[in-house]
């Protein structure tokens, strides 16, 4: 027992805590929803609802339309423009969150609140319960790949900012994160530092000086942490020479974060010898973070949906340590968190939480895709095991009947609450005729053409896609960053080899009565990506809330210049 209080939290309690909550989760989704209604009661939005102060959810679901961010927008701009009235919540909204823009090509403002701030700790509470009962951390602290974006005030005075600046800057998360043993071995100063580079260079910096202390490793997406680590590669000998001198490199021009990091650096020869000659042992950068950091126990960050492809890479770092998913949730608010800490990110499921919010799930059957016949939705307990649905939230911050646009499948139970895996965007999908290829199906295509290149010795370090109508018949565009020099025979090879691996029947059919003309590959210069990610990060995204855009539309124009300004090497598939 003394152990758990040094914790800080008692995981058998926050364990018991959750098994009693996914006891009956049908009559939890119902208290919920009769909670979220009374203490929204007061707001225009559910006045003119019809609802009359009714609390079930059939008259919910009777009386509140189904609703995209699109249909909130005058609501959710009324309120960051400073409307004091009760408009879509009972109480004030303090603040803002703001989405990446990276999946749609545009940010979203959404309301956030306590209690969604309460959603999170729980949320995090939970999966650390079950995370700490399989790989106990011991007294130390952890390695944080971790930004905040500016902060700003809506015209209306509210704080606005990423979901996980808002996080940040709150108290309650501050002392929820000692609790769990979330401490950062970086000073707030490198998290809140103002260039995005210079702090990715400190916290490599902090994480070796803190070495022996890291326990684990942490990002809010597997593509950061992945950027860290190849960014390690090619700042490593100038760390050394940081840590040998006790000097900052000049590269790290930001006062607040000179200052933080001056009281951290101290001339240690000692360590930046063990460093090097750890770092020249290594074969081709295999197993670097357990050298690196010894005591560390995993790896830990959202690696599903389009983080997937990173995975390969970021297990030649991690060498023998696990690589572990965290909880499942959007700019919006929490759905469920990860109590199966074992299971590799390929196979992760998250139980939801029923009392975080109020869910509902469309059934995505063969019939779901046409337009006039959707299944109306089910709620949380009738969700069938092995189908897959779409998502729709019900939240304390004032969104109702939200859908969220995502797939996911249904893999099993946890007591009466739903297990789900995350499949894929919704509406992120490529279309021409009556084909349609989903983001996941995008991944396959790609996995295949990787294998190819890997017997080159090569990778593929990142990719997007488009559909280009401007050809008749339109076709796909696939663009492809890759490691090294292929030959010109792979890479036609790899055109075909993407071509073929769309297996939908749509496509599939389309390509052989030529609806659909040959794929394209576009092979694009080394640092394509990174110039995207640039792009995104001069509109005032966290490099940590950064997903690379899989499938780029037309509103995203900027993402399709890039990209077709850095085009190498272009091949038409012949596979058809």
């Amino acid at each position: 027992m003394l152990e758990k209080k040094m914790e800080g939290i008692n995981t058998d309690k926050v364990i018991e805590e959750f098994e009693a909550l996914t006891k009956d989760a049908g009559m939890v989704q119902r208290e919920t929803l009769k909670k979220i209604l009374e203490e929204n009661g007061s707001a225009e939005y559910l006045l003119n609802s019809g609802l009359n102060g009714r609390t079930d959810p059939e008259s919910f679901k009777s009386c509140v339309p189904l609703v995209t961010h699109k249909d909130l927008e005058a609501y959710i701009y009324r309120i960051a423009d400073g409307d004091p009235s009760p408009i879509l919540t009972g109480k004030p909204i303090p603040d803002m969150s703001l989405s990446s823009g990276t999946t749609q090509g545009r940010r979203k403002l959404v309301p956030f609140n306590d209690e969604l701030m309460e959603n999170t700790l729980q949320i995090y509470r939970t999966s650390f319960a079950f995370r700490n009962r399989e790989f106990p951390l011991e007294k130390g602290k952890s390695l944080q790949f971790v930004y905040s974006s500016k902060p700003w005030k809506t015209k209306g005075g509210l704080g606005a900012g990423t979901a996980t600046t808002n996080l940040f800057r709150n108290s309650k998360y501050k002392n929820g994160m000692k609790e769990i043993q979330f401490q950062c071995c970086s000073p707030d100063e490198v998290i809140f530092g103002p260039d995005f580079h210079q702090s990715l260079y400190c916290h490599l910096l902090c994480g070796l000086l803190f070495r022996e202390e890291i326990q684990f490793v942490f990002s809010t997406f597997a593509h950061s942490i992945l950027l860290a680590f190849r960014t390690f590669e090619q700042v490593w000998e100038e760390l050394c020479n940081d840590i040998r001198d006790g000097e900052l490199s000049s590269r790290v021009t930001a006062p607040s974060v000179r200052m933080a990091m001056s009281k951290l650096l101290k001339p240690s020869p000692e360590l930046a010898d063990l460093i090097y000659k750890k770092c020249s042992g290594l074969s081709n950068w295999y197993g670097l973070i357990p050298e690196l950091f010894p005591n560390a126990k995993y790896i830990y960050g959202i690696m599903t949906g389009s983080m997937e492809p990173y995975l390969k890479k970021l297990r030649h770092y991690a060498g023998e340590l696990p690589l572990m998913s965290a909880d499942y949730g959007s700019s919006e608010g929490w759905v469920a968190a990860n109590v199966n800490p074992k299971l590799p990110p390929e196979l992760a499921t998250f139980a939801v939480l029923p009392n975080i919010g109020y869910f509902e799930f469309i059934p995505l059957n063969n019939n779901a895709e046409c337009l006039y016949m959707e299944p109306k939705p089910v709620g949380l307990t009738e969700v069938k095991i092995g189908e897959d649905y779409e998502i729709i939230v019900t939240t304390f911050a004032g969104l109702y009947r939200y859908r969220l646009g995502d797939v996911v499948r249904v893999m099993g139970f946890h007591n009466t609450t739903p297990e789900l895996k995350f499949v894929c965007r919704r509406n992120l999908v490529l279309s021409i005729n009556i084909d349609k290829n989903t983001e996941k199906d995008l991944q396959l295509s790609v996995e295949e053409a990787g294998k190819l290149l890997a017997e080159e010795k090569l990778e593929i370090v990142d990719f997007s896609s488009l559909v280009d109508v401007s050809t008749d018949p339109g076709h796909y565009v696939i663009f492809l960053e890759i490691s090294g020099e292929p030959s010109e025979e792979v890479l036609r090879e790899c055109c075909n080899c993407l071509d073929r691996s769309f297996v939908d029947p749509g496509y599939v059919g389309s390509r052989k009565v030529k609806a659909i003309g040959p794929l394209e590959l576009r092979v694009v210069w080394r640092g394509t990506f990174q110039k995207i990610l640039e792009h995104y990060l001069g509109l005032g995204t966290v490099v940590s809330q950064f997903k690379t855009p899989r499938c780029v539309g037309p509103m995203n124009s900027k993402v399709q210049q890039i990209l077709c300004n850095n085009v190498a090497k272009t091949y038409f598939s012949t596979a058809f």
